[in-house]
């Protein structure tokens, strides 16, 4: 697959259609699906034709977040580089905050999974609609990552957001829902069909409307200190993904030996031996 592949665009009527393209990976967010996920998502807000953007993920998930099953030759000569990590996560806060930036409104559509960095991209969204099967949450705290992208507690609640975050688990759509990190739920069967209706409907109001009332709203919410929490978190974090902790160092080794799978089951399993 090429370096375009890897996210696809179409035009439907008024609506731009983005789809992150790596499903044999659960669209496991690369160095090259994230760079071209953001040119393809300018691609859409600079597009005339259309007045709303999807956000979607091919296959049975939207995004498990990073992928970290690979082995990355320059990522090992700066895994305890701090100021190395901090270059490498803004990357990928910027990737995560395109949604929010882009003059059009960003209706996210997913299902399967949305974790860790998905979960995140997600929740920049300005709209998401879930199908009954998704699961969300941000794991990577139990292998000693987190974050960077400390959006959740804007839209869940300090303490919800708390709670999810320092425990890494995962809630299904309806408590998504019940929580305000969604908007709608619907059967994974009429997830398509039911994102065009919605984006079709919005796409009736004026492109101009759209950019104006999206802005109003985010100007306040960044005026409220929003972007700047957001970066705040990301210059706190950093330093921990530099750091050698104790899970962290036996989820790599792991890893390395066993692969993935493995080192996620033996993660996994600690926690289920909890009641």
């Amino acid at each position: 697959m090429s370096d375009t592949d890897v996210v696809l665009y179409e035009v439907r009527g008024k609506v731009s259609y983005v789809t992150l393209n790596r499903p044999d990976k659960l669209n496991a967010i690369s160095p090259q699906l994230r760079d071209r996920a953001v040119e393809v998502l300018h691609q859409a807000d600079d597009d005339p034709a259309t007045r709303v953007v999807v956000l979607r993920g091919a296959g049975r998930s939207f995004c498990v977040g990073y992928d970290i099953g690979g082995t990355d030759p320059e990522k090992a000569t700066w895994r305890h580089d701090a100021l190395k990590w901090h270059s490498n996560l803004s990357r990928g806060i910027k990737f995560e905050m395109t949604p929010w930036d882009l003059r059009k409104p960003v209706i996210a559509s997913v299902q399967g999974h949305a974790v860790g960095g998905g979960c995140e991209l997600m929740m920049f969204c300005d709209l998401v609609i879930a199908a009954d099967d998704t699961k969300f949450g941000e794991p990577e705290v139990r292998f000693s990552d987190t974050g960077p992208g400390f959006v959740m507690p804007f839209l869940i609640g300090m303490k919800r957001a708390k709670e999810l975050l320092y425990m890494g688990d995962m809630i299904d759509a309806k408590t998504a829902l019940d929580y305000g990190m969604i908007n709608r739920v619907v059967p994974l069967a009429e997830l398509s069909a039911a994102t065009a209706k919605y984006a079709d409907r919005m796409a009736l109001i004026d492109t101009e409307t759209l950019a104006w009332t999206k802005l109003a709203l985010n100007r306040g919410a960044e005026a409220a200190g929003f972007r700047n929490a957001i970066l705040a978190g990301l210059d706190v974090i950093a330093p921990l993904y530099s750091a050698k902790t104790e899970s962290g160092g036996e989820f790599e080794r792991i890893r390395k030996e066993q692969g993935l799978g493995a080192a996620l089951k033996w993660r996994r399993e600690q926690f289920k031996a909890l009641p």
